[in-house]
């Protein structure tokens, strides 16, 4: 392990993340809060921290694999413990575990509060919190891989740590490029989702923040209703669009800039995607008809695309107003995710296709001793290290949300809250059933249950590998 160039690097993240708090110290200014001194001390602290770390450049600037790992796992809880301090100088939460667990349920785009009143919290907080979820939507390396000077070959080992789903692709030969281009696409539709929310009569402000919880698939609200809160159904639509939209594999946006139309459409992962979307929307519709009447397609068409995306925005308390039917289809989207290269988080579509292909090749062994089947993705074959890759990741997930579940089982609630509250967070969407409903929060557990779930989040985010790293005393090693 070559410490002093991941200290390097630690060090550069430090102080982006301290340039990342400049918009928020803004909103503050601009309206006038006390609250905006709460952003100072951490700016300073991530600067002095940062410029030590960075003063001497390592002679040695080899990194590799497990380094990669190792770097984005500390990088993503360094930015967390520090992203915490502004919620903690600002007086709004009452402990320090309850802002780590916010701003880890901001960076890891989750969207679970501990919060019950929202909208007493000051705007320059309330930006910083969603301005979160859009800074860890695309992946916090990847910023710092579109702005800072790194080579190629680092580059690709943050990009393969960081990158959510199980194939990782360029789009253009060097990674430098691929992740400024995938933040230009970022940009862009983000500044549209804005300008088609404030064409809807929501405020700037509003706008922002919730362009940024949809970019991210992040689902952090700034009314304690939430998306409900505005009552219309252009406001519903388009925000389930762009929720949709921001779950798609963004190599496919790179195509359609090329004019690659065919490639797009022939995406195996993309047609999968829409197809559980289309199936889940016209299923819940139906089951929720008699309760909606004529609104049943809007409140199912939203729903089901915040939770397969990820999102967690709700614009009905479904965990009452729903049939059992329909929130199992919703567990069931908690599990499957968005795309692979997406902001969203879960499962992910391709990791199902490849599993089901997987239990079908095996059944065909027993059926056809001797034939020979080659799993495909997209059109291509897939070798056998990617499907074992992702059986054993599979495996990693239920054992680790089996364990979360039982640990949090401590303080006496419901199997029905402990056990989607994990999934929730461990996938990265926010809202359960029970207790921690759409319209609940996680406020009532203790400070062991809350650090145990900003862990899933961390986790789900990262798709346990690069945390598996970091806590493995073998990792730590100068030499493997």
């Amino acid at each position: 392990m070559n410490r002093r160039m991941i200290f390097h690097i630690l060090g550069k993240i430090l102080l982006v993340e301290a340039a990342l708090m400049l918009p928020s110290m803004a909103v503050g200014l601009i309206y006038g809060e006390k609250a905006t001194l709460s952003f100072i001390l951490p700016m300073g602290l991530l600067c002095l921290i940062g410029f030590l770390l960075t003063a001497k450049k390592p002679q040695n600037k080899d990194i590799y694999e497990r380094d990669g790992f190792f770097i984005v796992a500390s990088a993503w809880v360094l930015m967390s413990l520090f992203g915490a301090l502004p919620f903690y100088f600002s007086g709004s939460f009452n402990s320090f575990i309850d802002c780590f667990f916010e701003v880890v349920s901001g960076f890891t785009t989750t969207g679970s509060s501990i919060l019950s009143d929202i909208e007493a919290l000051p705007y320059c907080i309330l930006f910083w919190r969603s301005f979160t979820h859009w800074v860890g939507g695309m992946g916090v390396l990847v910023f710092v891989m579109a702005i800072l000077p790194l080579s190629e070959e680092r580059s690709m080992y943050l990009m393969r740590a960081e990158a959510p789903g199980p194939i990782v692709g360029k789009l253009v030969p060097k990674m430098k490029s691929t992740a400024r281009r995938l933040y230009g696409i970022y940009i862009v539709l983000t500044v549209i989702c804005v300008i088609f929310l404030l064409a809807g009569g929501m405020p700037l402000f509003d706008s922002l923040c919730h362009a940024f919880g949809t970019a991210g698939t992040g689902g952090f609200s700034i009314k304690n209703n939430g998306i409900a809160f505005y009552d219309s159904a252009y406001i519903e639509m388009v925000l389930a669009v762009f929720m949709l939209i921001f779950g798609i594999n963004f190599n496919l946006y790179y195509l359609i800039l090329l004019g690659n139309i065919k490639e797009v459409i022939k995406s195996e992962e993309l047609r999968w995607y829409l197809g559980i979307v289309g199936v889940s929307t016209l299923a819940v519709s139906l089951n929720i008809m008699k309760t909606f009447k004529g609104q049943s397609f809007r409140y199912a068409f939203f729903q089901v695309s915040s939770i397969i995306t990820t999102t967690g925005f709700a614009t009905t308390d479904f965990n009452v107003n729903f049939p059992e039917f329909s929130k199992s289809i919703l567990v069931l989207l908690m599990f499957i995710g968005a795309c692979a290269g997406s902001t969203g988080g879960g499962f992910k579509v391709s990791r199902l296709i490849i599993l089901i292909k997987s239990f079908k090749k095996e059944i065909r062994k027993l059926l056809h001793p001797r034939s020979v089947t080659v799993i495909k993705l997209e059109g291509k074959p897939i070798n056998s290290t990617l499907s074992h890759n992702t059986l054993a990741y599979f495996m990693m997930y239920i054992i680790i949300m089996i364990v979360s579940v039982i640990a949090i089982s401590v303080d006496n609630f419901d199997f029905t809250t402990n056990s989607t509250a994990v999934i929730s967070c461990f996938n990265n969407i926010g809202p359960g059933l029970g207790v921690v409903g759409p319209m609940g929060n996680f406020g009532g557990f203790s400070w062991f249950s809350k650090l145990i779930l900003s862990f899933n989040m961390l986790f789900g985010r990262l798709e346990i590998l690069p945390m598996l790293v970091l806590f493995n005393p073998m990792a730590w090693k100068k030499k493997s």
